[in-house]
């Protein structure tokens, strides 16, 4: 056999799994649901007290950000105290 004989191999039809296009979606429930999740794991202990410091911090992020986007809840009318027109 010489250095310019090659081994062939029979073709596959093998294809690559085909990419999914859909983009990753994030939104705002996703972001509250972690928040409670979070808020959950801390009060049953799942973390260690080292961890601590940086799960609440990440958990401080969080509520600010649902915070300040957070639709403003409009006032309960059964609270209004202006007096009665007649």
């Amino acid at each position: 056999m010489s250095d310019q004989d090659t081994i062939q191999t029979p073709a596959t039809d093998i294809q690559a799994p085909a990419a999914d296009t859909t983009p990753p979606q994030l939104n705002i429930t996703d972001l509250q649901n972690l928040r409670a999740i979070v808020d959950l794991a801390v009060r049953r202990g799942a973390f260690g007290a080292s961890e601590a410091s940086s799960v609440g911090a990440v958990f401080d992020r969080v509520n600010t950000f649902l915070n300040s986007v957070a639709p403003q809840q409009p006032a309960d009318d059964s609270t209004d105290t202006s007096a009665p027109t007649a």
